[in-house]
């Protein structure tokens, strides 16, 4: 398993990847789940992979050389020379069906699922920036100021923060934050994301990055983070009132009756009939 965050801003593009890979119990290792591509001043894009990683390496290794017709003829279009995202991402769909076509049926033969998952983000030129999810099949979807992030591998532990505090507005510098607040909860809950961490951050129009940092257990910055977050959840949970059953007085009762439903009806022997609804 695996936890890869990808987030589109107004400001730039902030990635964040963990490197935990395992196959059992016994067998845990350490695999970069982001790539970098880069010609500085010209074009900027990351990748971020999980599931399979004997697919995910399969589809990066063809993805430097992956090429789709031009069209009227026009030379194919590769990620080096394609014009905008958009096309940049469709070579990135070609690579993950050439590699179903070589391995999925094999794949499938013995058991496994041809399972993949993409997020694809960057800058070409002068276009805006724009990020992509990728599926196993090789279709789509973008980024929008509605869902301006996309989370791929173990998701769900670190979504409820992004849901709370990302928008289009937030800085960067927040977003960053933001992403490693949502990856410790990941760490926190499951076992199978770990350290290190790749965090990449993009400032919008500048066709490279030189925001890129591996994450240890020994960095200080994160260590601040974990203790900070868990500190500060313990310090607003013991602010918030206990629960009162005696229905005595309280700024926010829990025994208050509800205009539509009924308290669960409890079963106290064989008689005992539920109301239909």
């Amino acid at each position: 398993m695996t936890y890869c965050l990808g987030i589109r801003l107004d400001a730039g593009l902030v990635f964040l990847s963990d490197s935990r890979t395992n196959a059992g119990m016994d067998q845990i290792s350490t695999f970069r789940k982001m790539m970098v591509y880069e010609r500085p001043g010209d074009r900027f894009m990351t990748l971020l992979s999980a599931g399979n990683l004997s697919i995910s390496q399969s589809v990066r290794e063809l993805l430097q050389v992956e090429r789709i017709d031009g069209g009227h003829g026009e030379p194919p279009i590769t990620i080096w020379n394609a014009r905008s995202m958009f096309d940049a991402v469709r070579v990135l769909s070609a690579a993950v069906r050439r590699v179903y076509e070589q391995d999925g049926h094999s794949l499938k033969r013995h058991g496994i699922d041809f399972n993949t998952s993409l997020i694809f983000g960057g800058q070409i030129g002068r276009e805006p920036m724009r990020m992509f999810l990728v599926y196993s099949e090789g279709n789509f979807i973008e980024a929008t100021r509605e869902t301006p992030y996309f989370q791929i591998g173990e998701s769900k532990y670190g979504k409820p923060v992004l849901d709370r505090l990302i928008n289009p507005r937030t800085s960067l510098d927040q977003a960053a934050k933001c992403a490693l607040v949502s990856m410790d909860s990941t760490l926190k809950s499951n076992l199978s994301v770990g350290l290190p961490l790749d965090l990449l951050v993009y400032r919008a129009g500048e066709l490279h990055a030189d925001r890129l940092i591996c994450i240890d257990e020994f960095n200080p910055y994160f260590q601040m983070v974990r203790g900070a977050w868990g500190q500060r959840l313990r310090e607003v949970f013991d602010t918030m009132d206990d629960p009162r059953w005696d229905g005595g007085d309280s700024a926010h009762p829990l025994l208050a009756s509800s205009e539509r439903y009924e308290p669960l009806t409890k079963i106290i022997g064989p008689e005992t009939r539920l109301a239909a609804g």
